[in-house]
């Protein structure tokens, strides 16, 4: 008897802490996905998205010609396979490459570029190389020699022209590869919009810049293949380019993250209420965190209203370790120079700088944060 209490006493009690020990529905944690289906990429792109604002350029593609240099850095402390967050058009292919991050958001307060970068994905899956993909991009044949550098690369798509038929064919597989292979829910105006953004890399060409088609006398933005040929400009590694076109293989790591649906293009406001707290939740549940954050030079322009407080209210509350970083960028113009750190073989027309994220997040805390030049001022080359 005193046997059969002692049994039943075990089984209730292994049965008490089965259910103190599985965790709640609500409070389950799991890693981040070695790749998201059709159905959870479109649904983060929809549900986290905000309504789409106004930037004054279409933004095609950077006009940050140092954004490489301080990769060097960065690879020394960022270890792969965290959350990468970014803002603007191409850089961020340069970037993901380098760093090697689990998931990469591309957030966007233009929804054109959440549908520049939906385009970009359909390229790189229809595109079985790096050459094939330039010719997609630029409706230009493809060279003939299959062993060429990047440089000869871009001479070559550069002496040549559009092909109308060519262009045509690839508009039409772009579309057809979003909606009838992804079955992503397009509206009529969204594919009018990845037409237009098409036909200005066509019209373009290799040639094509931030300004496209006003280009500004008193000032020059670099070429789409001006970027692609930038290195990382240090003496240390003798100038390297670290482009996502500058080999094969940084080409195939961007079309397999493109391919597993792991680059998050989203429409969103960093001042917004929505587009980067869905993101925070979401990396917090997967027990992830922000390693990366490239903001260009977004903050310039939060500084200009009280907006720079809502931003920095979101930063504070993203998942970040001691090694997660702030990219920014600064451009001369602005009114203050930055003199030539040494070891740089020439000086920008604008400056890449990194941050510390819980660093920042301590000055705004601690209030000692109040313009965009004290964010400048902390920020290191």
């Amino acid at each position: 008897m005193r046997r059969q209490f002692a049994l039943g006493f075990t089984l209730v009690m292994v049965a008490l802490l089965a259910v103190l020990v599985v965790p709640r529905r609500g409070i389950v944690r799991h890693s981040l996905p070695e790749r998201l289906s059709d159905s959870e990429f479109w649904s983060l792109v929809t549900e986290f998205s905000e309504p789409g604002g106004y930037f004054r350029s279409d933004n095609f593609v950077s006009n940050e010609s140092a954004f490489q240099r301080v990769i060097p850095a960065l690879k020394k402390q960022i270890k792969p396979g965290g959350v990468y967050l970014g803002v603007g058009p191409e850089q961020n292919f340069t970037y993901a490459t380098a760093l090697g991050p689990k998931l990469a958001f591309i957030i966007d307060i233009r929804r054109q570029n959440m549908l520049l970068h939906l385009m970009y994905k359909a390229l790189f899956e229809l595109s079985s190389n790096r050459t094939e993909f330039l010719s997609r991009l630029f409706a230009r044949s493809a060279p003939t020699l299959k062993t060429l550098t990047t440089e000869q690369l871009f001479e070559e798509f550069g002496r040549a022209p559009s092909d109308p038929d060519l262009a045509r064919d690839n508009l039409d597989a772009i579309l057809r590869q979003l909606r009838e292979y992804h079955h992503f829910d397009l509206s009529q105006e969204d594919s009018k919009t990845i037409e237009f953004v098409y036909n200005a890399f066509v019209s373009g060409g290799p040639e094509i810049r931030y300004s496209f088609p006003n280009q500004y006398a008193w000032r020059r933005f670099p070429s789409y293949s001006e970027l692609m040929l930038e290195t990382d400009g240090t003496v240390e590694s003798g100038g390297e380019n670290r482009s996502y076109v500058a080999t094969e293989e940084n080409f195939q790591t961007i079309k397999r993250m493109e391919s597993e649906n792991r680059i998050i293009p989203i429409v969103g406001d960093f001042a917004g209420d929505k587009a980067l707290r869905s993101i925070s939740a979401y990396v917090r549940e997967h027990d992830s965190t922000v390693s990366t954050f490239y903001t260009s030079n977004v903050e310039f322009y939060l500084f200009q209203t009280d907006d720079w407080r809502k931003f920095f209210n979101t930063v504070s509350n993203l998942p970040a370790n001691r090694e997660s970083v702030i990219i920014r960028s600064y451009f001369n113009n602005y009114g203050q120079q930055f003199p030539n750190p040494p070891g740089w073989l020439y000086q920008p027309q604008s400056y890449t700088l990194l941050d510390s994220m819980p660093a920042l997040v301590a000055a705004f805390v601690g209030g000692r944060i109040h313009s965009y030049f004290d964010v400048i001022r902390r920020s290191t080359p």
